[in-house]
């Protein structure tokens, strides 16, 4: 078992900054895979950025080049540093890992609201 706490949200004018985090505890040496997703009022969930246990990153469209995923394994937490924030990326951010197992755990999630 692997739980997940989000924690950094809140509410920032566009073109602002942002910085969550996401701390997992328990089963954290079968954790591979660790990803933001988001989910916006009315919309499905997507995905937004995935960094492996080796360090690869992968960034949806959208959020290239202004968003930022990262993993301290020392501290078993990820990162999302988000700039330039636009209005369209206000949503609730949900964190998720995946094991070696293949078990995916998500976290309670956190509102990221941006005002035009």
């Amino acid at each position: 078992q692997v739980r997940l706490v989000e924690s950094g949200g809140g509410l920032v004018q566009a073109g602002g900054s942002l910085r969550l985090s996401c701390a997992a505890s328990g089963s954290i040496f079968s954790i591979e895979i660790m990803a933001w997703y988001r989910q916006a009022p009315g919309k499905a969930r997507e995905w937004v950025a995935t960094v492996t246990s080796s360090g690869s990153r992968n960034y949806a469209d959208s959020v290239k080049g202004r968003f930022t995923i990262s993993r301290d394994n020392a501290k078993s937490t990820v990162y999302l540093q988000m700039n330039s924030l636009k209005p369209e990326d206000s949503a609730v951010y949900y964190c998720k890992c995946r094991t070696t197992e293949y078990y995916d755990y998500w976290g309670q999630g956190t509102q990221v609201t941006v005002s035009s």
